[in-house]
């Protein structure tokens, strides 16, 4: 029996991770929960599962993560402002399950070098799937890493075609049913920037070793090719409740989460190069990646104030990721990294691109 607390419990992942959480009392007791601002769904949620130990807001979260006896934290925080939850849930000494991206990202170093070996368990369907693969060999053995990407609403758009599309357009991802930020996001594939630079950190696997493909099925989740010529690719069909079940008790496998792959019928995978010229956001992602220190935080900070812009139509589509490199090519970074110099880096970002799109 694992004790689990969920933050993030309102959303996506969060009420998926209930689901399977409900579906198998006998594996997992749900002991904890947060959110951030629904008060009345958190209570709906701890009445239903009897529980004393609620919270909302990120600082009530990371008391949470502090005082309560678990096993697994399942991080499903959105943004940056899960960091503390993540670093209270590693010093605590839990197995953290990572949905919530930006924090292993905007934190990097301090999160890596807070984590013991295996204590983080990704939730991303991409990096449960690396993770998943990468069990198939040694570190040594691994050439590459081959991170799939739908395309978004706008596969196969050229840059000049991607100029007038409508924040309506963006939000109509054709497989998944996410939120405003992470599906235009996915949109501009930014969100695929921030999948290379948490594989890189998961994994510890070079950049220059890490592929972006657009396979707009969304069956095979990610890739890993050896030395040897050898790649092994997990699929299934696109359902959060598989990834979400490995982390919350990896590295064992729940029984009847998912429905699998129906190998009776016909049916066709393609896998497409990604048009860096249209979608530049990756490369400028693994940019940062490699400079480090509050670059990858200024390119968090900066794209959540442009996808805001956006959608409040003072911004164009293309002017999402050329606001963010604008903010990084007048980013100076500080000497060390800090949880403070990193919180100063987001301010600093979030403030650069509000009068950069201010100014049109």
């Amino acid at each position: 029996m694992r004790r689990i607390i969920v933050l993030g419990s309102t959303g996506s992942i969060g009420t998926q991770a209930l689901d399977v959480i409900r579906a198998n009392p006998r594996r997992f007791e749900l002991v904890g929960l947060a959110a951030g601002s629904n008060r009345e769904m958190v209570d709906e949620q701890a009445r239903e599962f009897r529980l004393e130990h609620t919270a909302l807001g990120a600082a009530e979260a990371e008391q949470l993560v502090r005082d309560v006896e678990a096993d697994v934290v399942l991080n499903a925080i959105t943004g940056s402002i899960g960091l503390g939850s993540t670093l209270a849930a590693l010093k605590a000494g839990r197995t953290l399950a990572l949905a919530n991206k930006e924090s292993l990202i905007v934190g990097g170093a301090l999160v890596t070098a807070a984590a013991a070996e295996g204590q983080i368990v990704p939730v991303d369907s991409e990096h449960s799937a690396l993770a998943q693969a990468l069990r198939a060999g040694t570190h040594a053995e691994v050439r590459r890493l081959v991170v799939t990407a739908s395309g978004g609403p706008f596969r196969g758009r050229t840059r000049e075609e991607l100029r007038d599309v409508t924040p309506a357009e963006a939000l109509a991802h054709p497989t998944w049913d996410m939120g405003r930020v992470v599906t235009t996001n996915s949109a501009t594939l930014v969100n695929k920037g921030l999948e290379v630079i948490e594989a890189h950190l998961l994994f510890d696997i070079a950049y220059d070793e890490i592929d972006v493909v657009v396979h707009p099925q969304s069956i095979v989740h990610s890739m890993v090719e050896f030395v040897d010529g050898s790649t092994i690719a997990q699929a299934s069909p696109p359902d959060m409740r598989l990834p979400i079940s490995l982390g919350l008790d990896w590295p064992h496998r729940v029984g009847g989460i998912g429905q699998p792959l129906d190998w009776t019928k016909a049916t066709s995978w393609t896998f497409e190069p990604l048009d860096e010229t249209a979608f530049p956001a990756v490369s400028l992602a693994k940019q940062v990646g490699r400079a480090g220190l509050t670059y990858p935080a200024v390119y968090n900070a900066a794209n959540e104030q442009a996808v805001d812009a956006f959608h409040e139509g003072r911004l164009s589509f293309l002017g999402i990721v050329d606001t963010i490199a604008r903010v990084i090519d007048a980013h100076e970074p500080p000497s060390v990294l800090t949880v403070e110099s990193l919180a100063a880096a987001e301010d600093w970002a979030r403030r650069t691109a509000d009068a950069l799109i201010a100014a049109g």
